[in-house]
């Protein structure tokens, strides 16, 4: 992991998304990121019904706990770092869940425009 700070998208320390349930790519409850994370964890979403439905569809059910990786399964409401791909699919096929932007990693500006993280952005006037 990388031990320098990490950066949000306006290139301020990266703020928490959650810790209940723990999220990020290294279970810290922050979107932070490295050349590991393949799959670019950096998006700090607030899940919904929809789009759960739609990630379940895409093969990639977020709704089920799965206990041998102590993951509780998510529920609308929770805040969870999303692929950043997978976020933009959402947006590209209406169904995109909110977003804190102070806790979205700045490596997510690599793959979604900063103005369409802002226009979601439930965070930021």
């Amino acid at each position: 992991m990388n031990n320098q700070t990490q950066l949000n998208i306006f290139q301020e320390p990266l703020e928490e998304c959650s810790c209940k349930p723990m999220t990020g790519y290294f279970r810290n409850g922050c979107c932070d990121t490295s050349e590991l994370d393949k799959g670019s964890h950096t998006v700090c979403a607030i899940m919904t019904e929809s789009f759960l439905e739609f990630s379940q569809l895409r093969g990639n059910d977020l709704s089920t706990p799965v206990k041998e990786f102590d993951f509780p399964g998510l529920k609308p409401g929770d805040k969870w770092c999303l692929c950043a791909n997978r976020w933009l699919e959402a947006f590209e096929s209406n169904c995109a869940p909110n977003i804190l932007a102070k806790s979205t990693n700045l490596q997510a500006l690599k793959i979604i425009s900063f103005e369409k993280i802002k226009k979601y952005a439930i965070d930021i006037s």
